[in-house]
């Protein structure tokens, strides 16, 4: 029995080249995943670097509005993301003269803007990492699928020719070896990639989390400033 990959296509059964079939589309899959995920988390991470050092210059002088506008250069920044939510709310009540607003409820308004962007943007984030968790879970057990199917014909070879030779299983067993294998091939990635862009979404969050709390911070201490000038 050859190990040439295309004989053994030709030697395998139907059903397992659909496992084979389908363990490949998954494979790809996952890849095409992973791969737009890197992309999208590595814009993320500087743009993010970006807009909070121009976003720190902007508050220093107090421009609310170009803090905003900048924000719109930066559409794959989380931080951008959570922090324009939050400027926006609190510039919108400050320009419409805060009438019957005080100044506590109006930190309270931009707290829950920024809440509700964070959670689009953590959701945005994690698009298609359920499609890997799937993969890695699921490739193992159709590649376990093809290898129940791969010892069946090997009994069946050895039922049709009386003997328990090499000869008579070795289509079967390399049939359930390659599936089994091949499964394995395809979940292993997945897990692994998972794991790591979960890891990657966890440090936005701790970054969107660090970031409305110091725009929050700024919010405070410029409501009170405006306090004590009214007063």
């Amino acid at each position: 029995m050859s190990f040439n990959p295309i004989e053994l296509w030709g030697k395998m059964t139907i059903v397992a080249q659909g496992v084979v079939v389908v363990l490949i589309i998954m494979s790809i899959y996952s890849l095409t995943i992973a791969f737009e995920r890197f992309l999208y988390y590595r814009k993320a991470r500087n743009q993010s670097v970006a807009y909070a050092k121009m976003v720190t210059g902007f508050l220093k002088q107090d421009k609310l509005q170009d803090a905003i506008d900048a924000s719109k250069k930066f559409k794959n920044s989380h931080v951008a993301r959570v922090l324009s939510a939050g400027l926006y709310e609190f510039s919108h009540d400050i320009k419409s003269g805060g009438s019957g607003i005080k100044g506590h409820d109006m930190i309270e308004a931009a707290e829950r803007a920024i809440e509700r962007e964070a959670l689009v943007t953590t959701a945005d984030m994690k698009k298609g990492l359920s499609g890997l968790a799937t993969i890695g879970t699921t490739a193992p057990f159709i590649g376990l699928f093809g290898t129940v199917i791969g010892i069946i014909n090997a009994f069946r070879g050895m039922a049709l020719t009386g003997s328990g030779g090499i000869a008579a299983v070795s289509a079967g067993i390399s049939e359930a070896l390659v599936t089994t294998a091949l499964g394995l091939f395809v979940a292993i990635p997945a897990v692994w990639m998972f794991n790591i862009f979960m890891n990657n979404i966890e440090r936005f969050q701790v970054e969107m989390s660090n970031s409305s709390n110091e725009l929050i911070d700024y919010f405070i201490k410029r409501r009170g400033a405006g306090a004590q000038l009214s007063a």
